[in-house]
């Protein structure tokens, strides 16, 4: 099992910026491909980003691409999302999640452990 825990969401002006954290514990951090996602009431979880496990790959979705950037710190078994330019769009909760390293980074699926969620408030 694997436990994470996202922190860092809050409320921001357009434009501001913000940067997200995840802790993972119960499992070898370098065995893990790491990802967040986001919701809104009423819609879909979509993915955002993700970095392999060794952080050497990295893959967005379009409507973040040049704005967000992940990263991990395998000395503090850390994942983090820096957001940048942020739009009302962006308003949702985060999810992170983690799962067994897989070949490619690009694959946005099965992602096993969820954390509780972290929820980012934009306003105009």
């Amino acid at each position: 099992q694997v436990q994470l825990a996202e922190s860092g969401g809050g409320s921001v002006q357009a434009g501001d910026s913000l940067t997200l954290s995840c802790v993972a514990s119960g499992r070898t951090f370098s065995s893990l491909d790491m990802g967040w996602f986001r919701q809104t009431p009423g819609k879909e979880r979509e993915f955002v980003a993700a970095i392999n496990w060794a952080g050497s790959s990295t893959h967005y979705a379009d409507s973040v691409r040049g704005r967000f950037t992940v990263s991990r710190d395998s000395t503090k078994n850390t994942a983090n999302l820096v957001m940048t330019k942020l739009e009302p769009e962006d308003t949702a909760t985060y999810y992170c999640a983690a799962r067994n390293s897989m070949m490619t980074i690009t694959t946005t699926r099965y992602y096993t452990w969820w954390g509780q969620g972290t929820t980012v408030i934009v306003s105009s």
